[in-house]
């Protein structure tokens, strides 16, 4: 047990510039490997242990392991379509003169040095090698989902301009679908930007990037519009008369005034996304997070509950799902309207987009912006009845972390919860006991196969697990062990 805790608290604090890397699905070869850790700096060895579905890789230098590390844990790379695990390990240099199965990934390892550092010459001996550069052009097909928000041809420029020369970008609607073809200058930006971006939501829990290679080698562009650009021609027409920025065209590659958090790897590979909350915005001074064309409130006016069983808690704890609550006032004479303080705006969209219209407590509930800035606390005396909380400083919120999973982790309200924080001693016995002791059906139940202390438990019906979320989040099992509820996209 010793061995375990010593072991759990390493990652943070030994920085080291081998990275052990886990869960590598079957298939994925050293070349692959090698290039998770390239756009941070020179990758100077590699180990791969193929049975065991495990890796270490060497960086130059601690530097880069560090850029690395703070950049995958946030955003979880993914290999083949399968999350990989990244951590720093316990050895300070790897020593693989004499491993059999190191025969493989060390031409990949001088290949994909040579291309980073602008050899395009070899690029065929690493495709060869079973390597990361298939014969893909440099046309990225890119299709935006959960568009909340709007999403623009600048915006697009401006992430992925980050990764290397952008020449055009075309966007356009097609099945329902937001959808761009954006073509770079080199294929291999092309690779990386796809590496890196796809699967990342521009905004905070949407408008999220789903990227492959276009069949297309050359896109023809007519027009320079909101929908259409050439960014290596200044003399094409507007087409419909949209006028757009004029900046952005007689100065093609500026990096116009971007919100990216400082990077310190190589030029031309910052990691574009992850910010705290907001977007990429192209009049915001740095560090003001602006998102174009939302009403600036972070106040929802939430009505038509159940005056018999609503709390400020569990309105809490419900919009907390999607936010940091920071406030709840329910009002004290028609207690089937309360209003609920977000963090941001961004936040409260999203708990609009996801809880107006759900049930609760046997009501339809209604979720919309309120015409208020700020929920004031009651005066000194005042008669409230503990109607109204300020949450401000709650240890429960679930995004104080800029670089929390749970960004990632948001769903909507569904039958099946996904349980965390469970402690070794409780059985599954135990948790179903728990939530029918509350008047949950349980339907289904499942411990994850790799981690004991997650499961899914599926309920009657959505409302129910609503109801259950509200109650079992944050339960305390004694010891200081408490059960983390979410909801969960999967059903058993």
């Amino acid at each position: 047990n010793e061995k375990k805790k010593s072991k759990g608290k390493r990652s943070p604090c030994s920085p080291s510039r081998v990275l052990h890397i886990r869960q590598i699905p079957n298939g994925v070869t050293g070349a692959e490997v090698v290039s998770l850790g390239l756009p941070f700096g020179k990758v100077t060895n590699l180990l791969m242990l193929r049975g065991k579905g495990q890796a270490f890789l060497e960086m130059a230098s601690v530097d880069a392991a560090v850029s690395m590390v703070n950049y995958y844990t946030p955003a979880t790379p993914h290999l083949h379509n399968q999350p990989v695990y990244i951590q720093y390990s316990n050895y300070k240099e790897l020593r693989t003169d004499n491993q059999h199965n190191q025969s493989r990934p060390q031409p990949a390892l001088q290949c994909a040095n040579a291309v980073q550092h602008g050899n395009l010459g070899i690029t065929s001996a690493f495709a060869a090698e079973g390597g990361v550069l298939p014969s893909h052009g440099s046309v990225l097909r890119i299709v935006v989902e959960n568009v909340f928000y709007p999403v623009t041809l600048d915006m697009l420029y401006q992430i992925f301009s980050k990764f290397g020369f952008v020449l055009k970008i075309v966007m356009f609607h097609k099945n329902n679908q937001f959808q761009a073809l954006l073509q770079y200058a080199d294929a291999m930006n092309a690779y990386y930007a796809k590496m890196y971006l796809d699967g990342h939501c521009i905004y905070t829990g949407c408008c999220t990037l789903r990227i492959d290679f276009s069949k297309l080698t050359n896109l023809t562009v007519k027009y320079n519009n909101d929908k259409s650009r050439d960014f290596t021609r200044i003399d094409l027409p507007f087409g419909d008369g949209q006028r757009t920025m004029e900046a952005s065209l007689s100065t093609p590659f500026a990096t116009q005034n971007t919100i990216i958090p400082s990077y310190t790897g190589p030029p031309g590979f910052a990691p574009a996304l992850g910010f705290p909350q907001g977007a990429v915005t192209t009049s915001a001074a740095p560090g003001h997070m602006t998102i174009p064309g939302i009403p600036g409130t972070s106040v929802l006016l939430v009505s038509n509950l159940n005056p018999e069983a609503i709390t400020p808690y569990g309105l809490f704890i419900l919009f907390g799902v999607y936010g940091d609550v920071h406030r709840v006032k329910i009002m004290f004479k028609k207690r089937g309207i309360a209003l609920v303080q977000m963090a941001d705006a961004n936040q409260a969209q999203l708990a609009i987009n996801y809880l107006n219209g759900q049930r609760l407590y046997g009501r339809v509930m209604h979720t919309t912006l309120s015409k208020y800035q700020t929920i004031q606390l009651p005066r000194e005396g005042q008669e409230d009845k503990g109607l109204t909380k300020d949450y401000s400083n709650s240890p429960l919120h679930r995004f104080k972390n800029p670089c929390s999973k749970n960004f990632q982790n948001i769903f909507p309200p569904s039958a099946t919860l996904h349980l965390s924080n469970i402690p070794p001693s409780v059985t599954v016995d135990d948790l179903k006991n728990l939530f029918t002791s509350k008047g949950s059906t349980v339907k289904g139940f499942k411990f994850f196969q790799k981690d004991c202390k997650m499961a899914l438990i599926q309920l009657g019906s959505v409302e129910e697990a609503v109801h259950a979320l509200i109650e079992f989040h944050n339960h305390d099992f004694g010891e200081n062990q408490h059960l983390r509820v979410s909801f969960s996209k999967s059903s058993i």
